[in-house]
C-alpha cells in the first residue's frame, strides 16, 4: 500500500477551495481505493507528491487533549478543519524530493565559516587537539540542537513563529526574535557575496590587479611605487583601499564606496531572482550553489597537495598542543564555532523542514548534514593550510634569498663561515687580507613558523592571504575566477535559508494575507538593499564588522538556550519523543533527550556567560586601517556604535519576554491559531507503534508520570485547543 503518511490531493471541484477533512468512513475508503489501486484495478488515480498536504488525514494538534478522540469536520462547520468556501490557507509548499531538501540544508549550513574560520581556529587553539573539544561539542550542542530544530519543523509544519506559538503561545516571542535575527544577518551577510562579486571581475584582468603595487606617476614623467602599497602588501592595499575605499575611523567615512554600491544591488537582485518562487526556485538553484563548492575544494586539494611547502602547512594545522585543551577559551570557541557553522536558531532550519513529508526521517537528516558540515570544515582546513603552506615557503625563501644577497654584497662569499653580531654593531672583519671596520646592516628576519601563525581570519583570509597564495600560482587568473565563484556559492545559499526563516515566518503570522509570496520576497530583498547602503563607504567595514561581531552572536545563544528550555521543559522531552517516534517509525534515544533537558541548555548558557566574561575582561575594538603605516591600529567603538550594539540585542531579543508578558495580559500579538496537519494514527498503524510503559529512567531524569505526562507547571504547558 502506498505510504498514507505521504501526502495526497483530493481530485475533486473541491480542489478549488479548502477541502473538508474525512471523517473515519472515508478515511477507510480511500484506503481501500489505494488498495485497490496498487492491485491494479483501474480506477482514478491519487495523485502524490513529496511533502504535499494531505487533507484527508485527522488533524492532531501538540496542544490536543486526545488523539485517540475521533472528529468528524465535514459535519463541523465550527471546527477549524472544517469545509470552508473561501478565504482559506493554501496549501502548503513541498521540496521537489528528498535530495532538494538536503542540498538545501548542507548548503544553508555551510557556508563562509567553513573555509575561513575552522582553519584559523584550529591552528590557533591547538592543531589536532582542537578536534576533541570540537567534536565533543558537536556531540552535545550542534547535532541535538540540529536534530531538535529538524523535528519540531516537521512536526509542526510552520516556520519559526508558527512553531514556538504553537508549543506555547508565551513562546511565540522565539520565532519573532529569530526572524528578527535573521533579518539583520541578511542585511550584512550579502556585503560578503558583494565583495566576492567585485573580486570574481576583476580576476578576468590580463594581470590581477593586486598582484602588484600601483604606480604614483609624477608630472615629470617619473614614477614611484604608491608609499601605502609599499610599506603593506599588493594584496592589503588592493582590499583597503581599491575594494573598501576605508578610511581610518568609524566616524569619518569620508567617501560613497559606488562601486561596492553597484555589487550590493546586483548581490541582491540576484538572491531575490534565486528566491522569487520560493523552495520551487531556491531548490533548484542548490543543485549548483551546493554541489559547487565541493568541486573547487577538490579542484584546490589536489592543486595544493602538489606545492612546495603543503607539508609544512599540514604539520602546523594538525600537529596537537595538548595543553591547550585546558584553556577555557579553547572550549568556547569550539562550541561558538560549532554553533554557528551549523545555522542554528536562525530559523532557517525550522522553515526547510516544515516542508518535508511528515513521516520524513529528520534523524538521519540532522546526523547527516552536521556530519558533512563537519568533514567540510577540516577537508576545508587541509586545502587552506596546503596553500598557506605553500605562500608561507615562499616568502620564507624569498626572505632568505634577499638576507643572503645583502651578506654576500657587504662580506662577499666568506659570509657563510662567519658569525654575526647584533645590528647596527661595529665590527672588524677580514676581507681579502684587509682589516675593514663594518657596522652590521639590519638582516630580515626569516622564521617558516612566524609565517605560518601569520594566518588570518574571516575576510583577511580570503582577500588578502588567500589571494597572495593565489599570485604565485601559474595561471593565477583561473584559480582566483574559482575561488570567488566559490566563496559566491558558499554564501549565497547560506543566505536563502537565513532570508527564508525571516519569509517563512511572515507568512505564517499573515501579515500580509493578500500579498503573494514572490512580491513579499522582493520587498524584503528591497528593504534590505536599501538598508545594507550603510555598508558602501568608507566606514562600511567597521559598521559591517559590528554587525557581525554583535547582531547574531549574542541573540542566536540567548535564542537557542530558550528553544530547549521550550522543548524540554513546556512542550515535553517525552511528548516531542512520541512525536519523533510517529514521524521515523524510531524513538530517539535516552542520550538525545539528555542533550535537550539538561546538557545542550547548559552547554548554550555556558557560552552565553563565557561570552560576557571575555567581553568584560578583554574589551571590544576594531581594527582601523591607517594608510601612513600601512598596517591596522586598534580602537575603540564610539558611544553611538556601542548604543547601536545595544539596539540590535535588545530589539532581536526583548520579543521573547515581551510577547510572554502581551500574552499574560491577554494581549493578542501572533494571530496563528491553526493547529499543525498531523496523522498520528495513521502514522502509529503505518509504523506498528505500540503503547510503551514509561520506563524507570525516564521517570528518574524526567520527572515522567506513569499517564506519560512530565513534572511541568510552566505557563501553557497544558493548554489545549479545546479549551475554550
Amino acid at each position: 500500500m502506498a505510504n498514507t503518511a505521504h501526502l495526497m490531493r483530493r481530485q475533486s471541484s473541491r480542489d478549488l477551495y479548502a477541502q473538508r477533512s474525512l471523517d473515519r468512513m472515508e478515511m477507510k475508503e480511500l484506503r481501500g481505493r489505494l488498495v485497490t489501486m496498487e492491485n491494479g484495478h483501474p480506477i482514478h488515480r491519487t495523485h502524490v507528491m513529496y511533502g504535499a498536504t494531505n487533507q484527508a488525514f485527522e488533524d492532531t494538534s501538540p496542544n490536543r487533549r486526545s488523539s485517540e478522540t475521533p472528529t468528524s469536520k465535514a459535519s463541523s462547520g465550527d471546527d477549524r478543519g472544517g469545509f470552508k468556501p473561501e478565504g482559506v490557507e493554501i496549501e502548503r509548499e513541498s521540496w521537489d524530493s528528498k535530495l532538494t531538501f538536503l542540498l538545501a540544508t548542507v548548503g544553508y549550513a555551510v557556508g563562509l565559516g567553513n573555509v575561513w574560520r575552522f582553519p584559523y581556529l584550529a591552528q590557533k587553539n591547538g592543531g589536532g587537539a582542537f578536534l576533541i573539544p570540537y567534536f565533543v561539542m558537536l556531540a552535545i550542542e550542534g547535532i541535538p540542537i540540529f536534530y531538535l530544530e529538524l523535528a519540531i519543523g516537521q512536526r509542526l509544519r510552520k516556520g519559526a513563529i508558527g512553531v514556538w506559538h504553537q508549543v506555547s503561545p508565551y513562546l511565540g516571542g522565539i520565532g519573532i526574535s529569530s526572524a528578527v535575527v535573521s533579518f539583520n544577518v541578511a542585511l550584512y551577510y550579502n556585503s560578503i557575496i558583494a565583495w566576492c562579486l567585485f573580486y570574481f571581475a576583476q580576476s578576468f584582468q590580463a594581470e590581477l590587479p593586486w598582484s602588484e603595487c600601483p604606480k604614483k606617476y609624477f608630472s615629470n614623467g617619473s614614477y614611484t611605487t604608491e608609499p601605502e602599497c609599499a610599506v603593506s602588501s599588493p594584496t592589503q592595499y588592493f582590499w583597503y583601499r581599491t575594494t573598501l575605499q576605508i578610511s581610518e575611523d568609524i566616524n569619518y567615512p569620508e567617501t560613497f564606496n559606488y562601486k561596492i554600491a553597484l555589487a550590493l544591488i546586483i548581490a541582491w537582485i540576484l538572491v531575490y531572482m534565486c528566491m522569487i518562487k520560493g523552495i520551487a526556485s531556491s531548490g533548484k538553484v542548490v543543485y549548483v550553489t551546493a554541489t559547487f563548492p565541493y568541486i573547487v575544494l577538490v579542484i584546490f586539494f589536489f592543486r595544493g597537495i602538489t606545492l612546495k611547502g603543503m607539508g609544512d602547512g599540514l604539520i602546523h594545522l594538525f600537529t596537537p598542543k595538548w595543553h591547550k585543551i585546558l584553556d577555557p577559551v579553547v572550549w568556547l570557541e569550539a562550541g561558538t564555532q560549532i554553533f554557528f557553522s551549523l545555522g542554528l536558531a536562525f530559523g532557517g532550519l525550522i522553515a526547510f523542514s516544515s516542508y518535508n513529508p511528515v513521516d520524513n526521517n529528520c534523524y538521519r537528516d540532522a546526523i547527516m548534514v552536521s556530519m558533512t558540515n563537519c568533514l567540510t570544515s577540516m577537508f576545508a582546513g587541509i586545502v587552506v593550510f596546503s596553500i598557506i603552506g605553500f605562500k608561507a615557503t615562499m616568502v620564507y625563501e624569498n626572505c632568505l634569498r634577499l638576507r643572503n644577497d645583502t651578506l654576500l654584497e657587504v662580506f662577499g662569499p666568506a659570509y657563510k663561515s662567519m658569525i654575526f653580531p647584533e645590528s647596527g654593531q661595529s665590527f672588524s672583519v677580514d676581507l681579502n687580507g684587509n682589516l675593514t671596520n663594518l657596522v652590521m646592516p639590519n638582516l630580515p628576519e626569516c622564521d617558516l613558523q612566524k609565517e605560518l601563525d601569520n594566518t588570518a581570519s574571516g575576510t583577511g583570509l580570503a582577500f588578502i592571504i588567500f589571494t597572495e597564495a593565489i599570485n604565485q600560482f601559474p595561471g593565477a587568473q583561473f584559480w582566483s575566477v574559482l575561488f570567488f565563484l566559490m566563496l559566491f556559492t558558499l554564501g549565497i545559499d547560506s543566505q536563502f535559508g537565513t532570508l527564508e526563516g525571516v519569509v517563512t515566518s511572515i507568512v505564517d503570522m499573515k501579515l500580509f494575507p493578500n500579498l503573494r509570496k514572490e512580491y513579499l520576497t522582493g520587498g524584503i530583498c528591497l528593504v534590505c538593499c536599501l538598508l545594507s547602503m550603510a555598508f558602501a563607504h568608507g566606514a562600511g567595514s567597521y559598521i559591517f564588522l559590528l554587525f557581525d561581531m554583535y547582531s547574531g552572536n549574542i541573540p542566536l545563544l540567548i535564542i537557542a538556550f530558550c528553544e530547549c528550555v521550550g522543548i524540554a521543559y513546556v512542550y515535553g522531552v517525552k511528548r516531542f519523543a512520541d512525536d519523533i517516534e510517529l514521524m521515523t517509525g524510531q524513538r530517539p534515544g535516552i542520550y538525545w533527550l539528555i542533550c535537550w533537558k539538561y546538557l545542550s541548555p547548559l552547554a548554550m548558557l555556558s557560552i552565553l556567560i563565557s561570552s560576557f566574561v571575555e567581553l568584560a575582561m578583554e574589551g571590544s575594538g576594531y581594527d582601523a586601517w591607517i594608510s601612513s603605516e600601512g598596517d591596522t591600529v586598534r580602537k575603540p567603538w564610539p558611544i553611538w556604535a556601542i548604543l547601536l550594539v545595544l539596539v540590535l540585542i535588545l530589539a532581536s531579543v526583548l520579543w521573547i519576554p515581551g510577547l510572554a508578558i502581551c500574552r499574560y495580559f491577554g494581549i493578542p500579538i501572533i494571530d496563528d491559531e491553526e493547529r499543525a496537519w498531523f496523522p498520528a494514527e495513521d502514522l502509529r498503524d503505518f509504523h506498528g507503534i505500540e503503547p510503551r510503559p514509561v520506563s524507570t529512567i525516564e521517570t528518574l531524569l524526567f520527572c515522567t508520570r506513569a499517564d506519560g505526562t512530565e513534572g511541568c507547571c510552566w505557563p501553557g504547558c497544558c493548554e489545549t485547543d479545546d479549551e475554550e
